[in-house]
């Protein structure tokens, strides 16, 4: 457990130092207001190779730690190459990673107090996704705006938090990566959460790996995925999960299992 707060603490802060950008230019930056949560956020957007020259609309991945996604520059241990790997699928979505708060990353990403570590902001943050940051990307590009096509995705706390994003808004959100969440966290209020919610049909891909520092990973995601199940038939297999055998708790995990997901997804 120690591990992984560390993990929580450090890993999303900051950026490497004298690096070249190996962002692709498939990738733009712009900043918006978040009023939800009084701050103003830098968002990264992928675009797939050939929307310049379409008419097409595209389904929207919504990502957490936008910083880590993209960048070797901007992110702290490693990126997760998400705009290569789609590059190289010729994929044909739209992404749009989100500046973590920083310091207030914890508050953003959890829905609930920790009675150690604190946090507790995430239904604002979530607004500010829902009603402010695809309301934008909605009207300014040519985007498949319905649940079906509108994803939801992060790891450890940003995995965490969009677990809960499925669950709070099932009109938007169709599609979860959910990579090595912390339910630790709120684990106690995640289960009541769960225990009082009648309707679960979002489409979810659950990844962890077996050595990431937390004997309890494991059983929570088997334990949510359990309750996943027992909301709909099996036979749907709207869920899919992931265990790697000596996975841990990094970018390396995430990058190495991006690909996957995301084709399992779309």
């Amino acid at each position: 457990m120690k591990f992984i707060l560390s993990l929580l603490l450090f890993t999303f802060f900051g950026s490497s130092m004298a690096q070249e950008s190996t962002a692709s230019k498939q990738v733009s930056s712009f900043t918006i207001e978040a009023p939800q949560l009084k701050a103003s956020k830098k968002i990264w957007l992928y675009l797939p190779k050939n929307y310049a020259t379409s008419k097409k609309k595209y389904p929207v991945i919504y990502m957490h730690d936008g910083q880590n996604l993209f960048d070797a520059k901007t992110s702290y241990v490693g990126e997760w190459n998400v705009d290569e790997t789609l590059d190289s699928l010729n994929a044909q979505v739209i992404v749009v990673g989100i500046e973590h708060g920083g310091e207030k990353r914890m508050e953003e990403l959890s829905a609930y107090k920790n009675e150690k570590y604190g946090g507790g902001n995430a239904d604002n943050y979530l607004d500010f996704i829902v009603n402010t940051l695809k309301s934008h990307i909605d009207k300014n590009y040519r985007t498949k705006a319905n649940a079906n096509n509108t994803c939801l995705f992060g790891s450890s706390l940003g995995g965490l938090v969009s677990f809960y994003g499925a669950i709070k808004y099932p009109e938007v959100f169709g599609k979860i990566g959910c990579f090595s969440p912390a339910f630790w966290f709120n684990r106690n209020e995640m289960l009541a959460l769960m225990e009082n919610t009648n309707e679960f049909k979002t489409k979810v891909y659950f990844l962890c790996g077996d050595n990431e520092g937390d004997d309890d990973i494991v059983k929570d995601i088997n334990n949510v995925e359990s309750w996943v199940n027992s909301k709909r038939c099996e036979c749907k297999k709207l869920n899919k999960k992931v265990i790697v055998k000596n996975g841990q708790h990094n970018e390396k995990l995430w990058r190495e299992g991006f690909k996957k997901a995301y084709l399992w997804l779309f």
